[in-house]
């Protein structure tokens, strides 16, 4: 970034910027276009230049020395980790003095964080709404940011009179897993809608790509899945999206996680914090240049996605929004109440002392 540029407006310090939220706030209700006339969700435009990524969050110098040598576990599939590729092929890794190597990770998440306390790989991305209760369990892993909101949509036939959660009583909602975030999340909206998500709907599950079959042959009325599968089913315009995790307050808060070993925070904090850093520093970026967050991400995309979906569903995503500190706190709390809403979590449970126990701050060491 030029001086020129730095001239021309003031810039928001990024620390405070982090800290505070400041990116959720300026993230305005989203709309949607009728089911008939474009099945797609599309996100208000953000003034970027309130976000510059040409500023640190912290004051921390860069490490100096051979690069270190990380393993970062993610799920490959997913669009909405299109940063991580960009981070790679766009030196944000580099700049802070790391060596990171993409581990394509399938297994459970148990199995997951158990190699991240473990040392088998340094750090992962996941969602929040599916790490949190395994994080019960006690495993050496702190979260450490959000990377972004936007993952889960509900689904209906473009003609079904289902428009939203509040249709759902008595319908069948198919999902991929039992246990999946799509599946805590609608719960609790069903709750917060004032239906019981154990009595009112029928949860069936199917193979994850089975879903839309399931409803295009009446055996179920609602489908759940995530990005790319279910912005892709939405294209032929037979179905139509009737819920999703940018609704409501949930626009301002992150799906998805970033999670380190307890050790490396311990041993090289200033590691974790470069690590983190590179990580937002590349959801900035790919914000602010979706269509090189897309050709990124292609080489990890389904066969059928063109540059044009993957441009559609990086702008989905709010990767603006990356809470770190209190903030990320506050929102680990959130969904803990949530999650005890529907039973995931028992009610003796003391989501502020979970919260605290299972997050760092990385940028105050």
């Amino acid at each position: 970034m030029s001086n020129d540029d730095h001239n021309r407006k003031p810039l928001m310090d990024r620390r405070s910027l982090l800290r505070g939220g400041a990116a959720a706030a300026l993230a305005a209700p989203l709309g949607v276009w009728g089911a008939q006339a474009f099945p797609f969700r599309q996100a208000p435009p953000i003034d970027f230049s309130e976000f510059p990524i040409c500023r640190t969050a912290s004051e921390a110098p860069v490490l100096t020395g051979a690069p270190r040598k990380l393993k970062l576990s993610w799920n490959a599939g997913a669009v909405c980790l299109a940063p991580l590729p960009v981070a790679i092929d766009h030196g944000f890794f580099q700049k802070q003095n790391l060596d990171v190597e993409l581990v394509n990770y399938s297994g459970s998440t148990d199995q997951l964080l158990e190699a991240i306390a473990t040392g088998k790989s340094d750090a992962g991305l996941g969602m929040a709404l599916r790490w949190l209760k395994p994080l019960e369990q006690g495993f050496d892993v702190k979260i450490v940011a959000g990377t972004h909101g936007g993952c889960l949509r509900a689904l209906a036939p473009a003609k079904s009179e289902v428009k939203s959660v509040a249709d759902f009583k008595g319908k069948t909602i198919a999902v991929g897993d039992m246990a999946g975030p799509d599946k805590n999340f609608f719960s609790i909206q069903l709750a917060k809608a004032g239906l019981n998500p154990d009595k009112d709907v029928e949860w069936r599950q199917y193979p994850g790509n089975l879903v839309r079959l399931a409803v295009e042959k009446g055996e179920a009325q609602i489908g759940l899945a995530s990005d790319p599968l279910a912005y892709l089913w939405l294209k032929d315009g037979e179905l139509k999206e009737v819920g999703s995790n940018l609704d409501g307050p949930y626009k301002d808060i992150s799906c998805c996680i970033v999670g380190v070993r307890g050790s490396l925070l311990r041993d090289d904090p200033l590691v974790a914090r470069g690590l983190t850093q590179a990580l937002l520093d590349a959801a900035m970026f790919a914000s602010q240049n979706p269509e090189k967050a897309a050709k990124s991400f292609q080489p990890y995309a389904p066969k059928n996605a063109t540059v044009e979906d993957l441009l559609g569903m990086v702008k989905y995503h709010t990767h603006h929004h990356h809470p770190v500190g209190d903030a990320l706190k506050r929102e680990l709390k959130s969904y803990a109440d949530d999650l005890k809403t529907v039973s995931v979590f028992k009610p003796s449970t003391d989501t502020t002392k979970f919260a605290e126990r299972i997050y760092a701050d990385v940028f105050r060491v």
